[in-house]
């Protein structure tokens, strides 16, 4: 009776409790056993993706800085030690486009020239970045001294990086040649300016990767010993030297369930499937983060992180397989797209309404050509790749990439208007990736020469009128320098009241040696490219204050046309006072003449100028008003004491609405105080017609030409006035 009551037991209890114990053994132990190679793979993964990162940001910053140093304008500005020039381009831009933290420009005898540090809060640390990439710059000089050459088509320069310390932080540094992107300027090989990039590994990268990739606690440390806690990375440089630690709470997705899912493995057998499903659950959830997160770097390798559109190496490779599979039949076409005026849009609204203003051009980009390739190179300019059978189709797509661009864009309740300039390019047999791109690159140059807004199609010619284009801005260059060939001249304006010459505006002419008159909608925009501007500018305030000293008349005044660019360049108020003293003028007899796109910077450099030099009695007058974008309400924004109205509107006055027009011109700009004066009235009744509309001053070929110096003089010398006329 006793035996078959132990046996009952044993066949109800022990042996379904031996059963369950032992399936509940060995589920925990393959529990166990899956979670702790699930948090080994967790944490090799992660390491793995520690390194792609490091890696990566490594080649980025030799990536960032190509572009702005194989730069034709780079090498000049450079060699100019032009320091303003260098902490737009090459330091301060640096900064705020890519986040590097510092940058330092080597002369050629490995001398600073130029240095730019984020957080100056160290002012030893310039020159420890120096002695720190003097031995990268030693071996680079070595390699351009013997001619070494980048490899492929995504590396424009050559160049050497490493992970240094810096100031006791970690630090990417990465060493780049100062080149001509025309291979027509710069110095011989070796003797090149280098500029040295500083990207620190800890600090704000140590969080931003923190926070993009789920790293727990992770620290940058000098000591890499290693617990159950935590994993250390070590950061070495290119001679195996560590000079650091990456150290972070790994993340271990079997150690947390186990925790969680012991207490019902003891108490439920049973329950150790349902268990076990979410346990697999879970690590597969997490593993596919991890994963998602490695695929999604690779991405950013590949894809523009503002548009998500291919960047610039996936735009080269795509083109180089393309041609190397070329058919018989089928054509490449390269669209080289870049924007006009965006650099308007960022410098008057900021650069989060640029960014806005790009996702939108990526997007109309898409929708005008689904089947091609869209790129964004950086900045401003996108590509796009087509494989067509039909040439024409190509021209189609270009013209309807200017028009979609040329239409208004609203972002935030703004309206922004930029167009676009397009360079078109068709592969041959043959032809290989980077000629192909050369061709549409200087198409792309003639679409912007030729007034922008407008697309070019590659043809033979283009190259030599891009030399023509070139030469004419060096031969500019030195008439500026020699001060032979530019002469100014100018036209009076009169009174409508008594036909009194009340001011001359001051009109620049350039004769070349060769070429004859140049036009000034032709060398005008090269100066402002070649960043002559400012110097041309001087040299007609110096000749027009020179000439108002020769006249004796103080109540005559003269107008000198001033553009954007010298408005906001530093130090443009102190120059024109600096040239009324030396003639011994008083301010109230200069007017600047302006454009009223003046009145959009919002950063209040050319506004700051503009209430410097009305300060002193200089007087600013709005030229052209009323062409192309100019409204009346921007006036408000902007403190004048004329307006011109443009000569269309003179033109326009036989038709029904231009005497109407011009008249609400007049009284609104009475209401607001200002004088007027009309530009370019060339017929009798035109200038009857302004005198009764009551414009103050008139000026055009009708009253007179543009007059040279000699002539003016006379004008001034004869007692007779134009009231007869006017």
């Amino acid at each position: 009776m006793t035996g078959l009551l132990q046996r009952k037991f044993f066949v109800r209890w022990g042996l379904p409790l031996f059963m369950g114990a032992s399936a509940t053994l060995l589920l925990f132990a393959a529990l166990i056993l899956a979670a702790h190679k699930a948090d080994e793979t967790a944490r090799s993964r992660q390491v793995d993706l520690l390194r792609l990162i490091v890696d990566t940001m490594t080649s980025s910053v030799a990536h960032d800085q190509e572009s702005a140093t194989v730069w034709d304008d780079a090498v000049q500005n450079v060699v100019a030690n032009d320091q303003e020039w260098m902490d737009a381009n090459l330091g301060a831009w640096m900064h705020s486009y890519f986040g590097h933290d510092a940058a330092v420009i080597l002369s050629p005898q490995d001398q600073l020239i130029y240095a730019h540090i984020a957080d100056p809060g160290n002012p030893a640390v310039t020159l420890n970045i120096v002695e720190t990439a003097r031995p990268l710059a030693e071996r680079l000089r070595l390699r351009l001294a013997q001619g070494e050459q980048p490899q492929g088509t995504e590396t424009l320069s050559i160049g050497e990086s490493d992970i240094r310390e810096i100031a006791g932080r970690a630090a990417i540094v990465s060493v780049k040649p100062i080149v001509s992107d025309s291979g027509e300027v710069g110095p011989p090989a070796g003797e090149e300016y280098l500029h040295v990039a500083i990207r620190y590994l800890d600090g704000g990268f140590v969080e931003r990767i923190a926070a993009e990739y789920q790293f727990a606690d992770l620290a940058f440390v000098r000591d890499g010993i290693t617990s159950s806690r935590y994993l250390a990375f070590p950061v070495r440089t290119r001679a195996g030297d560590t000079i650091g630690f990456f150290r972070w709470q790994p993340f271990s997705p079997g150690a947390s369930v186990i925790a969680s899912v012991s207490p019902f493995i003891v108490a439920v057998g049973v329950g150790i499937v349902l268990l076990t499903s979410i346990l697999g659950s879970r690590l597969w959830q997490r593993t596919r983060h991890l994963a998602a997160s490695q695929l999604e770097l690779r991405h950013l390798a590949m894809h523009d992180p503002l548009t998500g559109l291919a960047n610039r190496t996936t735009f080269q490779q795509e083109l180089e397989e393309r041609l190397s599979l070329s058919k018989p039949g089928v054509v490449h076409a390269v669209l080289f797209i870049d924007l006009d005026h965006f650099k308007a849009v960022n410098d008057t609204h900021g650069h989060p309404i640029g960014d806005k203003l790009i996702k939108q051009v990526a997007t109309r980009l898409i929708a005008v050509a689904p089947n091609g390739l869209v790129c964004r190179l950086g900045g401003d300019e996108f590509t796009l790749l087509l494989t067509l059978e039909d040439p024409h189709e190509a021209e189609q797509v270009a013209e309807q990439v200017v028009s979609t661009l040329h239409e208004p864009f609203l972002i935030d309740g703004l309206h922004l208007q930029v167009g676009a300039s397009v360079g078109v390019a068709f592969s041959s047999d043959g032809m290989e990736a980077a000629d192909l791109t050369r061709h549409a690159d200087i198409a792309l140059y003639h679409a912007k020469a030729a007034g922008r807004n407008a697309f070019a199609i590659f043809g033979a010619h283009m190259e030599e009128l891009l030399r023509r284009r070139r030469k004419l801005e060096e031969a500019l260059r030195q008439a500026l320098m020699d001060g032979t060939g530019i002469e100014v001249c100018y036209q009076p304006v009169y009174a409508t009241s008594d036909g009194a010459v009340r001011s001359l505006e001051a009109l620049c002419r350039w004769r070349h040696p060769e070429l004859g008159s140049i036009p000034p909608d032709v060398f005008i925009p090269i100066a402002e490219e070649a960043g002559l501007i400012q110097a041309l500018g001087q040299f007609v305030m110096n000749d027009a204050c020179s000439l108002l000293a020769e006249i004796s008349d103080s109540d005559v005044t003269i107008a000198v046309n001033a553009s954007v660019i010298e408005l906001m360049a530093p130090g443009y108020p102190l120059r024109v006072l600096d040239i009324l003293a030396r003639h011994g003028i008083e301010p109230r007899r200069l007017e600047i003449e302006i454009t009223e796109t003046v009145a959009t910077d919002s950063g209040g450099r050319a506004a700051a100028a503009i209430a410097l030099l009305r300060s002193v009695g200089v007087r600013f007058a709005v030229d052209d008003f009323g062409k192309g974008n100019s409204s009346f309400g921007h006036l408000l924004n902007l403190e004048v004491d004329r307006i011109k109205i443009d000569k269309i509107f003179i033109e326009g006055l036989a038709s029904p609405d231009g005497r109407p027009l011009i008249e609400a011109i007049v009284n609104m700009a009475r209401h607001k105080g200002l004088k007027t004066t009309a530009e370019g009235v060339e017929t009798i009744e035109q200038l009857e017609v302004l005198t009764m509309l009551g414009c103050d001053n008139l000026q055009g070929f009708q009253l007179s030409e543009p007059l040279r110096r000699d002539n003016v003089a006379r004008l001034f010398g004869s007692a007779e006035k134009r009231s007869s006329t006017v």
